[in-house]
């Protein structure tokens, strides 16, 4: 059975069980300065009648993942976004897992029967000299898709694309920032603002150096203006690889990862990104696990898409996001929706967009030095039932 291969899912409430995980991060994936090992023990607790802790007790058939691309080598950090009904998938391959490799492009393929079939692939950046890296993707104002392509090697530059039809990217801009960013991600856009996409910046190590904070533009992403909320964080309270959603009325609600084994973090703002506050959500059974947000325009409903690393897991947490915008400690229990590799850092990074009631989660998976990108399928969650999945 592929790791992909739809199974049943009972999750389990009876004895509490812990266990410790110790983690050794390639050093490849970290910034340039911090060209060593960091080793990470987490302790992943699942404590009976723990919710936070625990999958839906609903019994469901998980979803069968589709395949974009599997070609030999390590396919990985997919980005995935709806041009209309048109999907657009967009990955890097290199040979393994390293981001700053001369051998790793970005490629784009597209599918205009939900994920079924995808046309041959094209080619999105491949710098000479540098390792090229999907890291957000979003909307401008006319509808055409945004991608950051982050370039490693003699210096870190973070280019903006845009395409209509997801096979033909222009450069829009690359902004010289003060603050250097580890990742952009992805793009929203906010009324009185204009799009915004949130950024972080650190080198992983001991010390407080890690930052988070705000890009806006206001003439479609061709300047942007950077916005530090908070600096001198120590990696225990610094929010990576951010999410956000736009809810109305100026208010803001966006999830982190973090680096360190404990639960996601949520960050409000209240006045349109001017100011924020920082609170850990309820959101443990998760492992340097970058979240995807989806807020549903019929249902108002928001879902929290993630892989749970090391567990092999691809979760969803939907929640009314009036009960946790004040109240982060609230997101109800996650559900699965499917399953991947269980090697650590060879699959992950859940990314979602939506057509219509469906939406459409890409992440990879696999074992090095071969992953593949997969793309789930599963239905916007309905107001007053849980959804059942396809």
């Amino acid at each position: 059975m592929r790791w992909w291969d739809p199974v049943y899912w009972w999750p389990s409430r009876s004895q509490p069980t812990a266990s410790v995980v110790r983690l050794r991060v390639p050093s490849d994936t970290l910034p340039n300065e911090m060209n060593t090992l960091t080793n990470l023990i987490v302790f992943l607790a699942v404590l009976n009648g723990a919710p936070s802790q625990t999958a839906s007790p609903v019994q469901r058939t998980l979803t069968k993942p589709r395949v974009v691309q599997d070609a030999k080598g390590y396919n990985s950090w997919p980005m995935i976004q709806a041009i209309g009904k048109k999907l657009v998938c967009v990955y890097s391959r290199g040979s393994r897992h390293s981001i700053g490799e001369d051998a790793r492009a970005v490629y784009s393929r597209t599918s205009a029967d939900g994920g079924k079939t995808w046309t041959e692939e094209t080619v999105v950046a491949n710098s000479p000299g540098f390792g090229d890296v999907e890291v957000g993707k979003g909307l401008d104002s006319e509808g055409a898709m945004l991608l950051w392509v982050r370039r490693v090697g003699k210096e870190r530059l973070h280019d903006l694309y845009r395409t209509s039809d997801g096979v033909t990217f222009t450069l829009v801009a690359t902004p010289d920032l003060a603050v250097r960013p580890v990742q952009i991600t992805d793009i929203l856009t906010v009324p009185t603002v204009g799009l915004m996409a949130l950024w972080f910046a650190g080198d992983y190590g001991g010390k407080p150096t890690n930052a988070w904070g705000t890009l806006t533009s206001s003439d479609n992403g061709k300047t942007w203006k950077q916005t530090t909320v908070e600096s001198g964080l120590p990696k225990t309270q610094w929010p990576t690889e951010p999410a956000a959603v736009y809810l109305g009325e100026g208010r803001i609600l966006a999830i982190g990862r973090t680096e360190v084994g404990t639960p996601q973090f949520q960050m409000v703002s209240s006045d349109y990104g001017a100011t924020w506050k920082r609170e850990p959500t309820n959101i443990g059974d998760a492992l340097a696990s970058t979240p995807s947000l989806i807020l549903d325009k019929e249902t108002g409903l928001l879902s929290n898409y993630y892989y749970h690393r090391g567990a092999g897991v691809l979760r969803r947490r939907v929640v009314d996001p009036e009960q946790v915008f004040d109240h982060p400690q609230d997101w109800p229990d996650s559900e699965p929706i499917a399953m991947g590799s269980k090697v650590t850092f060879d699959a992950g990074n859940a990314n979602a967009t939506v057509i219509g009631n469906t939406h459409y989660i890409s992440f990879y998976s696999g074992k090095a030095p071969d992953t593949a990108v997969l793309v789930s399928v599963v239905p916007a969650p309905s107001a007053g039932k849980q959804q059942g999945l396809e």
